[in-house]
C-alpha cells in the first residue's frame, strides 16, 4: 500500500479543523428547537447563536490571516484549535441564551484564527501545479461539512441532547492538536507587517452587527420605524468608514485594490448572495421538517441528507469542469438548478407529509445545484491571484460568505417569527423560499456577467 505523502497528511489534518468550524455554522440548526425549549423566553436572542458566530468569524478572518503570516501559521492553527475547543465547551455548559451567544463568539474567533493558517500550511506542501487540487479539496471539505451539519446535529441531539453538538468538537480538537504538534512545520512571511488595523476591524464588526440587529428585530420594531432606520443608517456609515479607512492606511484589513480584479469582485458578490440563500435554506427547511411535519431532530437531519450527498458527488467534477469551461458558466448552471429546486419547494410543498415523492427528489435537485456552486465559487476567488495576494483574496471570499450567511439566517428567522404571530404561520416559510430563490439566482447572474480572467494591467494595479 502506497504511503501518504506529507502534503496529503497536512491536508487531512488541516481539513479536520476546517470541517469542525464549518460544521458548527450549520450543526446548530436542528438543535434550535431544543434551544427554544430550554429558553422559551429568549427566542429572538437565540437567533444570535447563528448570527454572532458568523459575524465574529467573518471579522476575524480579515485580520487572522495577516497575524498568521507574521507570527507563524503553525502557531496560529494550533492556537485557533484550542480557542475553538474552549468555546465549544462553554457552549455546552451554557446556563443562559446570552451566555451561549458569547461562547459562540469565542468559538468563532478560534475558527477565524485557524482557517487562513490551515490553508497557508497546505499550500506550502504542494507544488504550484497541484495547488488547485489541494485548494479544491480543502474548500469542498468546508462547504460539504456545513451542508451535512443538520444530519450530524440531528443524530447527536436525539441521542445525547443539544449539549453534544458542541462537545463532539473536543476529541477532534485534541487529536488534531496532538498530531499537529509533531507533523506541522512552522512557517511565516518575514515581509509581512507585524501590525493589524484593529480600528478598521472594529468598524466592519460593528457595521455588520448593527445591520444584523436591525434585521433580527424587524418584526418587533418594524422595517421603517425610527429605530430601524437609525440603526440602518449608522451601520452603513460604519461600513462606509471602513472602506475609506482601508483606502488610507498603510496596512489595511482589506486591500481594496483587489476589487480592480473582475474575478475577485464576481466571487465576492456571488459568494455573499449564494451563502445568504444556502444557509437560509438549511435553516428554513429544517424548521419546516420539525415544526410543520413534526420530524424529530434525527429524522429531519436524515430527511435533508440527499442534498449534501448529491453535492458531495458533484463538487469534485464541478471543479474540473470549471477549469475547462469557466467558473462563471458552472456557477450559473448550478444557481439556476438550485433556484428551480427552491421554487418547486415553495409552490408545491404542503403541510401533509409527502417525503419520498416530493421532498427527496427536491433535495437531490438542490443538492446538485449546491455541488456545482459551493466549491466553484471558493476556487474562483483565487483562481488568478498572484501568491502575494492569495491569503487576502481567500480571506475576502470567506468573509463575504460568512457575512452573507449571517444576514441570510437573520432575514428568514425574522420572517418565520413574524409569520408565527399571523393567521397563516406557514406564510413565513413561503416568503423565505421566495427570498432564497432570488438571491441564489442573483449569485449565478453575478458570476456569469462579472467573472473574467484578469489582464496583465489589472493584475499589476492590484499588487
Amino acid at each position: 500500500m502506497k504511503k501518504w505523502s506529507r502534503g496529503a497528511k497536512v491536508l487531512v489534518l488541516t481539513s479536520v479543523g476546517v470541517m469542525l468550524v464549518s460544521l458548527d455554522i450549520s450543526i446548530v440548526n436542528v438543535a434550535f428547537g431544543s434551544f427554544v425549549a430550554e429558553w422559551p423566553e429568549n427566542r429572538r436572542t437565540l437567533t444570535w447563536i447563528f448570527s454572532a458566530y458568523n459575524i465574529a468569524y467573518a471579522a476575524g478572518l480579515l485580520t487572522a490571516g495577516r497575524l498568521a503570516d507574521a507570527f507563524g501559521r503553525k502557531r496560529a492553527f494550533l492556537t485557533g484549535l484550542m480557542i475553538f475547543m474552549f468555546g465549544s465547551i462553554l457552549c455546552a455548559a451554557s446556563p443562559t441564551a446570552v451566555f451561549m451567544v458569547i461562547a459562540r463568539v469565542i468559538q468563532a474567533i478560534g475558527g477565524a484564527i485557524l482557517t487562513p493558517a490551515s490553508l497557508a500550511l497546505v499550500l506550502r506542501e504542494f507544488p504550484v501545479e497541484r495547488r488547485s487540487m489541494a485548494i479544491g479539496i480543502w474548500g469542498a471539505v468546508g462547504g460539504l461539512s456545513a451542508a451535512s451539519g443538520p444530519i450530524v446535529g440531528g443524530v447527536l441531539v436525539d441521542s445525547f441532547g443539544w449539549h453534544s453538538v458542541f462537545l463532539v468538537n473536543v476529541p477532534f480538537c485534541l487529536a488534531a492538536f496532538a498530531v499537529g504538534l509533531k507533523l506541522l512545520h512552522e512557517s511565516r512571511d518575514e515581509s509581512a507587517p507585524r501590525t493589524v488595523d484593529y480600528f478598521g476591524a472594529l468598524l466592519v464588526v460593528l457595521g455588520v452587527a448593527l445591520l444584523t440587529l436591525m434585521i433580527v428585530q424587524s418584526d418587533e420594531w418594524g422595517w421603517v420605524s425610527n429605530r430601524s432606520v437609525s440603526i440602518f443608517v449608522l451601520a452603513f456609515a460604519l461600513l462606509g468608514a471602513f472602506v475609506v479607512r482601508c483606502n488610507r492606511v498603510a496596512h489595511p484589513v482589506l486591500d481594496m485594490r483587489l476589487f480592480r480584479l473582475p474575478f475577485v469582485t464576481a466571487a465576492a458578490i456571488s459568494g455573499f448572495v449564494f451563502t445568504m440563500g444556502f444557509f437560509a435554506m438549511i435553516f428554513v427547511n429544517t424548521q419546516w421538517l420539525q415544526v410543520v411535519w413534526g420530524y424529530s431532530p434525527t429524522l429531519s437531519g436524515l430527511a435533508g441528507s440527499p442534498g449534501p450527498l448529491a453535492a458531495a458527488v458533484v463538487a469534485a467534477p464541478a471543479g474540473k469542469l470549471a477549469n475547462r469551461i469557466g467558473h462563471g458558466k458552472v456557477v450559473g448552471v448550478g444557481a439556476l438548478i438550485m433556484t428551480c429546486g427552491i421554487l418547486w419547494m415553495n409552490f408545491f410543498i404542503t403541510p401533509e407529509i409527502h417525503y419520498w415523492d416530493f421532498y427527496f427528489p427536491t433535495m437531490l435537485v438542490t443538492g446538485i445545484g449546491v455541488g456545482l456552486c459551493i466549491s466553484t465559487i471558493s476556487s474562483s476567488a483565487t483562481a488568478f491571484l498572484p501568491v502575494t495576494k492569495f491569503a487576502m483574496g481567500s480571506a475576502l471570499n470567506n468573509t463575504s460568505r460568512q457575512i452573507g450567511s449571517a444576514l441570510g439566517v437573520a432575514l428568514v428567522s425574522s420572517m418565520l417569527v413574524s409569520a408565527s404571530k399571523s393567521n397563516d404561520p406557514t406564510s413565513g416559510f413561503h416568503n423565505a423560499w421566495l427570498l432564497m430563490s432570488g438571491v441564489v439566482f442573483l449569485s449565478g447572474v453575478a458570476m456569469l456577467t462579472l467573472f473574467r480572467r484578469p489582464t496583465a494591467e489589472q493584475l499589476a494595479q492590484a499588487i
